[in-house]
């Protein structure tokens, strides 16, 4: 289960990534198409152009959710294997990598969208303001 969401999760990211760095780079990102993008974790921050926060994202969501399983796995099956911390622990360990899963998937959304938002920063920033009453700010 986990091997096949890996592999659609990477096919899809980089299938998104090969349109990416075929269009223009000035090109304006559209904020909610990185929102919906980004109901794959990481598919949103490699629409933006950053492949490293983008991978970054699908390796922290894919670790905590495989230690939600794992974590869950045991707890279910504890009575019949031979584990050195109490049953409890385990629940409690479940239940906070869930907390985990939604956090960064929910993290990924919100970074996204303010990096789609924020895409024509620095081209804003660099131009010049022009002076249109002629005055000189000396």
């Amino acid at each position: 289960m986990l091997y096949k969401f890996l592999f659609l999760s990477f096919f899809l990211n980089v299938f998104i990534t090969a349109q990416v760095t075929k269009t223009d780079s000035t090109l304006i990102k559209n904020p909610k198409t990185a929102f919906y993008l980004s109901a794959i974790p990481g598919a949103g921050q490699l629409y933006n152009g950053k492949l490293l926060k983008g991978s970054l994202f699908l390796a922290l969501e894919s670790v905590a959710m495989y230690s939600w399983f794992e974590n869950a796995e045991i707890y279910r099956d504890y009575d019949s294997l031979d584990k050195p911390l109490p049953k409890n622990r385990y629940l409690e360990k479940r239940n906070k990598y869930a907390w985990w899963v939604i956090f960064i998937y929910f993290y990924s959304m919100i970074d996204a969208m303010v990096d789609a938002h924020l895409s024509p920063f620095d081209q804003i920033m660099n131009t010049a303001i022009e002076d249109t009453k002629g005055e000189s700010n000396e």
